[in-house]
């Protein structure tokens, strides 16, 4: 299995147990009761990672672009959507370790589930290889995505492009309700402006609950799509 995906994405990993956890689900984990992490906490440090090597790429690449539509556009690339297409590109369902009742109910093709996976494969490596191979292997996705027009409602930049006109006012977005089984969760997010809540949102990953929290609170500015 490791050696397929590896040839699949040509990189060859000098620690194969970073790209275990990257493949496994938390449902497996925790169905089979094993002591090793599952992908979410290479999800968190992924995110971060392609966030850099993004911004990194749009700044020397795409200068051309006003702030606002480099911005617009490097959102797009990077959001769950986009990620799902990648990762369906590389065919990383077809490797992510799930539980059984994650898999019975299409756990494999979701989203969100790819997405995070994709995220946590950038981690892993990372990881293995430093930033320089992380850079080689999101750049052939980066520069085909960045080509095309922003297709998607990104309530984040939007709500932040806002809030940053006052250097004084501050943006968080805060987990606050997890709830359901590993193959249907809820999760609930508010976005605090300082420390007031301007907003709420529940989606099916922590990142769609930002979106519909960040939504909300354009909306109770009076700002609607």
């Amino acid at each position: 299995m490791f050696e397929a995906f590896q040839q699949t994405i040509g990189y060859t990993f000098r620690n194969e147990a970073y790209l275990e956890t990257a493949f496994t689900h938390s449902s497996f984990k925790n169905e089979r009761g094993l002591h090793r992490d599952c992908n979410e906490r290479l999800e968190f440090l992924g995110d971060s990672v392609l966030g850099m090597i993004s911004a990194d790429y749009f700044y020397h690449n795409l200068s051309h672009l006003p702030e606002g539509e480099m911005t617009k556009r490097r959102a797009a690339c990077v959001c769950e959507k986009s990620l799902f297409g990648f990762a369906q590109e590389i065919d990383l369902g077809k490797y992510i370790l799930l539980g059984k009742g994650e898999e019975r109910t299409g756990g494999r093709k979701r989203t969100s589930i790819l997405a995070d996976a994709f995220e946590a494969v950038i981690a892993a490596i990372y990881l293995d290889g430093g930033i320089d191979a992380a850079r080689d292997f999101v750049l052939p996705f980066l520069k085909k995505a960045a080509m095309q027009e922003p297709s998607f409602s990104d309530y984040k930049t939007a709500l932040q492009e806002i809030i940053q006109k006052n250097p004084d006012e501050h943006l968080s977005y805060v987990l606050v309700g997890e709830s359901g089984p590993d193959h249907q969760k809820s999760f609930e997010v508010e976005v605090h402006l300082n420390s007031n809540v301007i907003g709420s949102g529940v989606g099916r990953s922590k990142k769609i609950a930002e979106q519909a929290a960040a939504k909300a609170a354009l909306e109770l500015m009076g700002i609607h799509s």
